[in-house]
């Protein structure tokens, strides 16, 4: 390294003594010093922070080796059991994706262990390291995916609550259109024009020239409108609260039996009835609200970290007159950056702030399998698990190798020696008059005691036994079931009315 010095101090080596070309060339930190540009070596994280950061950036990875199996857990879940265990949603499908993307991006470091240097003063890039350009595109894809739907989860609850919005399939298909369609266009954009390099440990992240035109101010942007719309919604729900404290109109008060009211238009809603149904909509979104709050407040403390990072690492002038007391305490020790650590705590973002950045992506799964792996899930995979093992001591009640059906008639099934299918319905009026008269006449023979032996009933197979007609309560009807009198169970009084007396 000493021959690569040239006429620059140590630590510093002389740009010239490399090639203009390979790796992230715009990612040197160099110094135009006397007639020569001299740049600390790569990478520039090591000297700026503490020697063991590294590790400790890899601590993340490692979380997310821990919490990625959770999320698989959870699209697993959805996949294979049924809604009534789930209670799944596109909404939380697509998230639990996005979130996956992260995920995969914080892993890949840990399988390539790639190398964040092309030389001695450059980073490596997208284009001359490929994990580099796979960690860096889940991680801006996922965030992306994160974001948008936590802004379209938003929005389809200010609709439900505020607006009494029924989410359809045209909301449905425009939500995918929109939270994959500008994630994907962004992501076109950001690789084309910003592009990703190694900036702090193992993870590629977005580029400094235009990152924030292309990724940071849209993030931030969606993320401001979801974070005002989730306030205003809110807000709505406490005006409601607030309101149905004090209403007293009748319809709420008074009207105890459940029994609606036409006093009023049909349209019209009391504060507490509103309260009701915000209600309803609370406790079955609670998980998606708590979720898209925590979201949105990691993704505006990352934005302004990394904002800051940029705009102090970017070689301008104002920068490099900041950082200038710095670069000569290294100088002067030569090399020996604890020496240095008191002016280097005044360029950029301390190392607390990024680690904490670093944890709180990583564990942004874990909130999430948190709020929406309910206990019904596993008590689903229970219940799936002991059918499967059970399937095949299921009893099989029709056998006709085995048993003879010449004595009875199968209800649901078809007999396999005959093509006849005995369905079994309800009656006809007509057939039940005919049964009643044959009965009728079989009981008058057998009081008499005639000879005369009465006809047998014949059976009809096209006759239908089934479930009984369902009585559908009309909506104006005000009738309904009431209790026995008091004098139902008393025996009738013949003087009290018209009728005759027992007499013999």
């Amino acid at each position: 390294m000493t021959s690569l010095n040239g006429e620059c101090p140590p630590p510093f080596l002389q740009e010239s003594l490399f090639p203009s070309t390979g790796g992230f060339t715009d990612g040197r930190y160099c110094e135009l010093l006397t007639n020569v540009t001299c740049c600390l070596p790569c990478p520039l994280s090591d000297w700026r922070y503490a020697d063991n950061t590294a590790k400790r950036v890899d601590v993340a990875s490692w979380i997310s080796v821990a919490i990625l199996p959770l999320c698989i857990f959870l699209l697993v879940s959805y996949a294979v059991l049924p809604v009534k265990w789930t209670n799944r949603h596109y909404l939380s499908i697509c998230f639990t994706l996005g979130i996956c993307c992260m995920e995969i991006a914080f892993i890949i470091p840990l399988g390539a262990r790639p190398e964040q240097c092309y030389n001695q003063i450059t980073p490596n890039d997208m284009y001359s390291d490929l994990s580099c350009a796979f960690s860096g595109a889940f991680l801006l894809f996922g965030g992306w995916l994160v974001v948008m739907w936590s802004f379209i989860r938003t929005i389809a609850f200010h609709l439900q609550v505020c607006w009494e919005f029924v989410l359809g399939p045209k909301f449905m298909w425009g939500a995918f259109i929109c939270g994959f369609g500008i994630p994907a266009i962004g992501l076109t954009v950001m690789m084309i024009i910003t592009g990703v390099s190694f900036r702090f440990g193992e993870i590629c992240h977005i580029n400094i020239n235009h990152g924030q035109q292309d990724y940071w101010y849209p993030i931030m942007a969606f993320a401001a409108a979801a974070l005002i719309l989730q306030l205003t919604t809110m807000a709505y729900c406490m005006h409601i609260y607030l309101r149905s404290l004090f209403d007293k109109s009748a319809s709420t008060t008074e009207n105890s039996s459940g029994i609606p009211s036409y006093t009023a238009s049909v349209r019209t809603v009391t504060a507490r009835q509103a309260y009701r149904r915000v209600r309803r909509v609370l406790q079955l979104q609670w998980r998606g609200v708590a979720l898209v709050l925590i979201i949105i407040g990691n993704v505006i403390f990352f934005a302004v970290v990394f904002i800051n990072l940029d705009r102090e690492v970017e070689p301008t002038k104002s920068n490099m007159k900041k950082a200038l007391p710095w670069l000569m305490c290294l100088i002067e020790n030569n090399g020996q950056k604890k020496k240095c650590e008191k002016y280097a705590s005044s360029l950029g973002p301390n190392e607390a702030t990024l680690l904490a950045v670093v944890y709180l992506l990583s564990l942004v799964g874990f909130w999430n399998f948190i709020l929406f792996a309910r206990p019904s899930m596993f008590a689903g995979w229970l219940e799936l698990f002991q059918r499967g093992f059970n399937r095949r001591h299921e009893f099989v009640s029709a056998d006709p190798e085995r048993y003879d059906h010449k004595g009875f008639e199968m209800l649901t099934t078809t007999s396999v020696k005959s093509p006849e299918t005995y369905n079994m319905r309800s009656p006809s009026p007509a057939a039940m008059m005919g049964m009643q008269n044959t009965n009728a006449y079989a009981n008058a023979n057998a009081n008499s005691r005639s000879p005369v032996a009465s006809p047998s009933p014949t059976f009809d197979r096209n006759v239908h036994f089934g479930q009984d007609a369902r009585y559908v309560r009309p909506s104006m009807s005000f009738s309904g079931p009431r209790p026995p009198s008091s004098s139902a169970g008393r025996d009738w009084d013949p003087s009290a009315t018209f009728a005759r007396g027992y007499a013999r």
